[in-house]
């Protein structure tokens, strides 16, 4: 019995994450097509971005969320590396408000936020997405 619940929980949690996504590209000006969510624990997601930063012409950039330390953007490292994490959205909110994470992204395309220093945000635990249910838009 708990697995049914715990599979309709994640698919709840799934499509809800899929809806705050979708809002959070369509406040940039791009389309779900630009994300995409890897489901495993952590969860964790990866939106494109269309155009570059000053500071790295040669990268392509994205935003990426994952369920222990929120929004971050980041550019591509070379072939078969991981991104490079350039600063942290931070603040005591996981999901937060789609205006928000635009502005984070703006704040840092402009110069007006400095890239983050070493060490990331740690806002919850991974797994337990009963919690993060409620914070997400119902669709």
């Amino acid at each position: 019995m708990s697995g049914l619940i715990d599979t309709d929980l994640e698919f709840w949690f799934q499509r809800g994450l899929r809806a705050y996504l979708g809002e959070v590209a369509r406040a940039l000006g791009f389309g779900l097509e630009s994300c995409t969510v890897d489901v495993d624990v952590p969860v964790s997601a990866y939106v494109a971005v269309d155009w570059r930063l000053r500071r790295f012409p040669e990268r392509d950039v994205a935003l990426l969320w994952d369920e222990v330390h929120g929004w971050a953007v980041a550019v591509e490292a070379a072939c078969g590396e991981e991104m490079i994490v350039l600063s942290y959205l931070g603040g005591a909110d996981i999901l937060p408000p789609a205006r928000e994470v635009v502005r984070f992204l703006a704040a840092l395309r402009a110069g007006a936020r400095e890239p983050a220093g070493p060490g990331s945000p740690v806002l919850r635990r991974a797994g337990h997405h009963q919690e993060l249910l409620p914070l997400l838009p119902a669709r």
